[in-house]
């Protein structure tokens, strides 16, 4: 006779984490070379860098944004009227502010501000490695990208920006809740602050004492009636 056990999303991770075998599923082909693209293992290892057009007023603002490969976390953004060289290198210079020490590998598209001379002699003074995507291969910088259509989606289509000081407000606030409340599906719905700050294991311990508490509780119920 064949049994089945049902087990929690939780208790597979962690048994998968302690085993190590968490990165050989975690492996998606991004390059026209066949070498494949490793998802990292650690926070700021990895971010990736992009823009987004903000429709404003009959014209555009550009929404500049950097979130970490490992975390989903944004670690900054700036919403500026010009989407420049030093526009860019103003948005890195201030996300590695705010964590001295840091040295990410920093993911680009082929966009003209990532491939100027200018860019390159700037990554090369503040000592960072930039890797930019295959043209044949774009979704590799897919994690930024996804960001940029949940904002829009979830903020920027919903909302009337009254000036750029609203603008910016609106978008502050919507970050803020990205990061530290919305629920993630591909972090095994926690948040990218739980991932930043390694709280992984400690959050999905308590929720999986919440459903073996919830299951013995409807065994009970059972029982009594």
């Amino acid at each position: 006779m064949k049994m089945f056990l049902a087990v929690s999303p939780s208790s597979v991770y962690r048994t998968l984490k302690k085993a190590g075998m968490l990165n050989r599923w975690n492996k998606v082909k991004t390059s026209s070379k066949g070498k494949g693209y490793k998802q990292p293992c650690t926070a700021h290892s990895e971010w990736h860098i992009d823009i987004k057009y903000v429709n404003f007023k009959g014209t555009f603002l550009f929404l500049i944004s950097i979130i970490d490969g490992y975390s989903r976390y944004i670690t900054h953004h700036e919403l500026r009227t010009h989407m420049q060289e030093y526009d860019v290198q103003l948005t890195v210079q201030k996300a590695l502010e705010k964590y001295p020490g840091i040295k990410p590998k920093l993911i680009t598209d082929n966009g003209s501000q990532f491939i100027s001379k200018d860019f390159s002699e700037y990554m090369r003074q503040v000592g960072l490695q930039q890797i930019r995507t295959s043209v044949a291969y774009p979704q590799s910088n897919g994690k930024i990208e996804r960001f940029h259509r949940t904002i829009h989606v979830e903020c920027l289509q919903n909302k009337s920006l009254i000036s750029l000081d609203d603008a910016k407000n609106q978008i502050v606030k919507y970050i803020e809740y990205y990061n530290n409340k919305r629920l993630h599906s591909s972090l095994n719905y926690l948040t990218p602050e739980d991932y930043l700050l390694g709280r992984v294991d400690e959050r999905l311990s308590v929720r999986e004492k919440k459903l073996d508490d919830a299951a013995k509780n409807r065994i009970k119920v059972r029982m009594v009636v």
